[in-house]
């Protein structure tokens, strides 16, 4: 490569729950700039969620955590050209790449939901990736499927 790789942002941890992650994931559902609405929609979505997390006998962000890890994938497929044929190459994600992977779907499907607010959304899907269920977690399974099926070509890793 020409171009040295650009250095990794440190990341300040979040107000309330002095966590990075917290900070990664209000980052990936902030719109134009709005950090403190993002917060705001992430903390009152915890504090949506919190009664279901004493069931459970967790806090709420350990639930959110819980459920992050539910939905986060650990193989993906590649299109990978070979003598004119493109195949669906299996291969493995980076740490990175996975927990903000995870985030994002978890986003993008809270939005789909249908609610009042975000927040609201945001809770529903929290809780039903917690249970390993929902759209993040069923967007997982499909890329493992995808991986799975495609295990014959993963000798074209590259």
């Amino acid at each position: 490569m020409r171009k040295s790789k650009p250095k990794k942002r440190v990341l300040l941890p979040d107000p309330k729950f002095n966590d990075t992650l917290v900070t990664q994931f209000v980052n990936n559902l902030m719109l134009d700039g709005k950090k403190s609405i993002a917060y705001t929609i992430f903390y009152s979505a915890l504090d949506l969620m919190k009664d279901k997390a004493e069931k459970e006998g967790k806090p709420a962000l350990e639930m959110w955590k819980k459920a992050l890890e539910n939905i986060t994938p650990s193989v993906e497929v590649k299109s990978r050209r070979v003598g004119g044929a493109t195949f669906q190459v299996p291969t493995e994600i980076r740490s990175e790449r996975k927990v903000s992977y995870s985030m994002k779907n978890m986003i993008l499907f809270a939005r789909k939901r249908s609610g009042k607010s975000m927040a609201e959304k945001l809770s529903a899907e929290i809780v039903a990736a917690y249970n390993q269920e929902g759209g993040a977690y069923k967007k997982k399974e499909d890329m493992h499927k995808m991986a799975e099926a495609n295990r014959a070509f993963a000798h074209f890793r590259f």
